[in-house]
């Protein structure tokens, strides 16, 4: 007969080194199922809707299905492009998403943000445009959904800061930080999202590899040119 599993309530208490070493060449959906069967209640996604983080999606939502659905917290920074807030949109509808979304208090709109903080902010105070339209909804979105853990799309070869990204880490607020992708490559998920037909945002076909907000998000050319 199977032991009851008890549910993880502190991470704190938890053995990383050992589960690192354990889950180190573990598929994603491996590490997931972990984290499902572990953490029933309070196991949150962030997603901002990349190619990874709709992998680990669809992991979850098409493959996993969990008994309880895994609720999935989306920053709207009021910059986005409309491509990615149609993808939000549609794969809201697709996988019936458990969709949570956040934004900066009191600002609705691009031009209310610009009228209350100044024209393009993320060029005169970048740190300042992080903390308002991600940091700080991030933190308030994870406080309110009660998240004992928390879903990254983070993987070692995005950067070089990423290269000893951990399986699981605590974060600044002794929740466990999961990155179920850390140990695979951009080749590894791209083969799982034309293999498993997933849907991703369009402007990848017109030659972005990562699509951020609008204001700075760039073709590689662009770049390139300057």
């Amino acid at each position: 007969m199977n032991q009851s599993i008890e549910p993880l309530t502190n991470p704190a208490s938890l053995d990383l080194k050992r589960l690192n070493q354990k889950f180190e060449q573990a598929h994603p959906k491996d590490i997931l199922a972990w984290c499902v069967i572990n953490i029933p209640t309070g196991l949150v996604q962030t997603s901002v809707f990349s190619v990874d983080d709709l992998l680990i999606t669809d992991l979850l939502y098409r493959d996993l299905q969990p008994p309880n659905s895994v609720p999935v917290l989306f920053l709207d920074t009021l910059h986005h492009f409309p491509q990615t807030l149609d993808l939000v949109a549609k794969a809201k509808h697709l996988y019936r998403l458990n969709l949570k979304s956040y934004k900066i208090p009191g600002v609705t709109m691009r031009q209310d943000f610009a009228e209350k903080y100044g024209e393009a902010l993320w060029e005169k105070d970048s740190n300042k445009f992080h903390q308002l339209t991600k940091v700080e909804p991030l933190q308030r979105g994870l406080a309110e959904l009660g998240a004992i853990a928390w879903l990254t799309g983070n993987r070692r070869d995005q950067a070089s800061t990423f290269a000893n990204l951990p399986i699981f880490e605590l974060d600044s607020q002794q929740r466990l930080k999961v990155n179920p992708l850390a140990n695979w490559t951009r080749k590894e998920t791209w083969a799982y999202v034309f293999e498993y037909d997933v849907t991703y945002n369009p402007l990848h076909d017109q030659g972005y590899s990562n699509i951020g907000d609008e204001p700075l998000t760039r073709l590689p050319t662009e770049v390139a040119s300057k």
